[in-house]
């Protein structure tokens, strides 16, 4: 029993720590995204410098590569072993009860994510190292040699109202996915104390705003573009 256990608060660890590294990571993401809206040459700056800088790409990204594949996959095996375990205990209780939506759905939201994820890397990350190590251009210029490309690229992926609404949908899954993920990651490392009122609403709104934030950004693109 001890070593199931110490299994189980590993896997639970292991998951919040995971979750913790991919908000952050998101917050990086949005404060480059956002800045689309207001300058495309700081944008295109940043994006340059994310897309070229050794460390980010040889050895960053492969650890967020890493991190989204790591958590996804515990997130599997811990609704797998969950769903067993509370299979004798909601034949007696009503567990809508005493859960959220957002809580018995996780793997659902995470599904969706998961998706959109795949349509994210093929709108932005596959084109990018087609055009760095494919096509040999590590310069981020358009095809006439001047300017930036990655603001352009990024209004033209924008200009399709289907694309764009896949993108709202996902960014709400994403929402109701961080709403219970957030407080769930601080309770798996024992933030239960004096500071958890004030953490809760700092989740609630990361995982409003957030979300929230990305869908302004697509929706800009699309109507101001």
């Amino acid at each position: 029993m001890s070593g199931l256990l110490s299994s189980s608060l590993a896997r639970k660890y292991a998951m919040a720590l995971s979750a913790f590294f991919l908000m952050f990571f998101l917050l990086q993401h949005f404060a480059i995204n956002v800045t689309s809206i207001f300058s495309a040459d700081t944008f295109n700056e940043l994006s340059h410098f994310m897309g070229t800088n050794p460390l980010i790409q040889y050895a960053l990204q492969p650890v967020l590569l890493f991190g989204v594949v790591f958590h996804f996959a515990m997130g599997f095996v811990l609704e797998f072993k969950n769903r067993n375990a509370r299979k004798v205990s909601y034949a007696k209780n009503n567990g809508g009860a005493n859960s959220t939506w957002m809580s018995r759905n996780m793997i659902y939201s995470g599904l969706v994510i998961l998706a959109f994820m795949g349509l994210h890397f093929y709108d932005f990350w596959i084109p990018e190292l087609t055009t760095k190590y494919i096509q040999g251009d590590m310069s981020g210029l358009l095809a006439n040699g001047e300017g930036f490309r990655y603001f352009e690229e990024l209004q033209h992926k924008f200009l399709n109202p289907v694309r764009v609404g896949v993108y709202v949908l996902a960014f709400v899954f994403l929402a109701l996915h961080l709403l219970h993920g957030f407080n769930a990651a601080f309770q798996s490392v024992g933030a239960n104390n004096k500071y958890t009122k004030g953490l809760k609403t700092f989740g609630k709104a990361y995982a409003i705003l957030i979300p929230l934030g990305f869908i302004i950004i697509a929706l800009y693109h699309h109507f101001y573009h």
